[in-house]
C-alpha cells in the first residue's frame, strides 16, 4: 500500500531543449524519489550526473546525453532506479579510472533497457549490485587497441542480475564477469570485440544461453568456476594463432549443452578442471574442434557431432583421463553389423599428425599430403604414439537431427 500511495504521488519533470528544465543533471536534483524523468529529443552537453534517489530516466524519440569526456557521465547510486529509451555518449579513456558510460553502484533492483551506448571507455559498469537487469541495449565502441578500451558490459561482485538480448561490439571484452553469482545471460550478441567476446572468472552458478560470440580477437574465456550450463549458444569465427571459440580454464561440475562451434581456430580447449559434461554439441569446420589437455579430467562427451574439422581431437598427452561415447564423427569408416545404430569398431578421434603440428607448429602446412594420410592410415591399424584410451567405443552411424 505504501509502494502505491507514493507511485500515485509522483510527478513527471519533463526536460526538453526550449523548456524550462533545460539539464538532465538540473531534473535530477528537483525531482523526489519516486518521480519520473522524461528527456524530450534532442542533444544535451552534460556535466556528471549522480542519481541517488529511486527515479525513472525515460527518453522520447531518442534523445542523447553526452557527456564532456573526462570523467563517468551517469553514477547510479540508489536503488529501484530505471533508464529506458536513451542514446548515452562521450567518456574518454583513462589508465588510473574505470569510467563508464553508465555505473550502477552498489544498488539492487535497477534497469537498463533500450539503450544506446557509445563513444565510452567502458560502456555499462556494475558493482556490488543485485537483482538488476540489463536488457536490449546496444554497446558500441571505438574497437581501438586493449589500452584505450573498455569493456561493454562489466559486472564485478553482483549477484541475481539478467542481461538480455544486448548487443556488444568494439571494446576490449564484449561482456566481462567477476565474482559474479547466479545470473542469467541470455540471447546477447557480442560481436567484433578487441580481446574476448566473454571473460568471465570467479563466477559460479550462472546460465548462458542462446547467445552469439562472432569473431572476436581471441574468442570466449572462462576461468576457475563451477556449476554453469552453457547451453544453445554459437561461437562463430573466433580466428587467430591464440584464439577459441571456448577456454575452458579450471571450469568443473558443468554442462555444455547443444551449442554450435563453427570456423574457430580451436572451437573447445579444455585446460585444468574436470567433472564437466559436454553433450549434444556442433563442431563445424573448425582448425581443432577440441583440444583437451591432460590436466583435464572425468569429462564425458556424448552425443556431439564433428564435421568439417582439420582436427576433431588433439591433446598434449599419451594418456587420457575423460570419456567420449555415442558422438558422430564424419570421418568413421567403421560398420554396424548388428544394427544397433553405433559402430562395432571404436574411432580413434586423435590424429597422428595433430601430435606432430603440436610439437612442430609449423607442419600444418603438410596437413592435406598424401604422406600425412599415410601416416594417419598406419596410425589406425596399429597406434603407437595416440593415446589409447582416447576413443569413442560407440560411435553413432547417423548423425544426429
Amino acid at each position: 500500500m505504501l509502494l502505491l500511495a507514493l507511485t500515485l504521488l509522483a510527478t513527471d519533470i519533463v526536460v526538453s531543449p526550449k523548456g524550462p528544465v533545460r539539464s538532465v543533471a538540473e531534473a535530477v536534483r528537483l525531482a523526489a524519489p519516486g518521480d519520473r524523468i522524461v528527456v524530450r529529443a534532442g542533444r544535451y552537453e552534460e556535466g556528471p550526473i549522480v542519481i541517488d534517489k529511486r527515479l525513472e530516466l525515460v527518453g522520447e524519440g531518442r534523445p542523447e546525453i553526452r557527456g564532456r569526456g573526462g570523467y563517468m557521465l551517469i553514477h547510479v547510486t540508489a536503488d529501484s532506479v530505471a533508464l529506458r529509451g536513451l542514446v548515452l555518449s562521450h567518456v574518454d579513456p583513462s589508465q588510473v579510472e574505470d569510467r563508464a558510460v553508465l555505473k550502477f553502484d552498489g544498488v539492487r533492483g535497477c534497469v537498463a533497457e533500450d539503450l544506446e551506448i557509445r563513444e565510452g571507455f567502458y560502456g555499462i559498469y556494475v558493482a556490488g549490485s543485485r537483482d538488476c537487469r540489463l536488457e536490449r541495449n546496444r554497446v558500441t565502441g571505438p574497437g581501438r587497441a586493449e589500452l584505450y578500451s573498455g569493456n561493454a558490459i562489466h559486472l564485478w561482485n553482483s549477484r541475481d542480475m539478467v542481461l538480455r538480448d544486448n548487443l556488444v561490439t568494439g571494446h576490449r571484452d564484449g561482456l566481462y564477469f567477476e565474482f559474479v553469482r547466479a545470473t542469467e545471460i541470455t540471447g546477447n550478441r557480442s560481436e567484433g570485440n578487441v580481446r574476448y567476446g566473454l571473460h568471465f572468472m570467479f563466477s559460479d552458478s550462472c546460465n548462458y544461453r542462446m547467445n552469439v560470440f562472432v569473431r572476436n580477437g581471441a574468442g570466449i574465456a572462462v576461468m576457475y568456476t563451477r556449476w554453469l550450463t552453457v547451453a544453445d549458444n554459437r561461437f562463430e569465427h573466433n580466428q587467430g594463432p591464440t584464439a577459441y571459440g571456448l577456454l575452458l580454464k579450471e571450469i568443473s561440475d558443468s554442462r555444455l549443452e547443444d551449442n554450435t562451434f563453427d570456423d574457430n581456430t580451436v572451437g573447445l580447449l579444455f585446460e585444468g578442471g574436470g567433472r564437466n559434461v559436454v553433450t549434444g554439441n556442433a563442431f563445424a569446420g573448425n582448425g581443432w574442434a577440441i583440444r583437451l589437455m591432460a590436466n583435464s579430467i572425468d569429462n564425458r562427451f556424448e552425443g556431439n557431432t564433428f564435421t568439417g574439422n582439420s582436427f576433431d581431437v588433439a591433446t598434449n598427452s599419451e594418456s587420457n583421463y575423460s570419456v567420449f561415447a555415442g558422438n558422430w564423427w564424419d570421418r568413421y569408416q567403421g560398420y554396424d553389423l548388428d544394427r544397433d545404430g553405433t559402430g562395432d569398431v571404436p574411432f580413434r578421434p586423435v590424429r597422428l599428425f595433430s601430435l606432430l603440428v603440436a610439437r612442430n607448429t609449423p607442419a600444418v602446412i603438410m596437413l592435406r599430403s598424401f604422406f600425412v594420410d599415410l601416416l594417419d592410415a598406419a596410425e589406425r591399424v596399429l597406434p603407437v604414439l595416440t593415446p589409447e584410451t582416447l576413443v569413442d567405443a560407440t560411435p553413432l552411424m547417423e548423425r544426429p537431427r
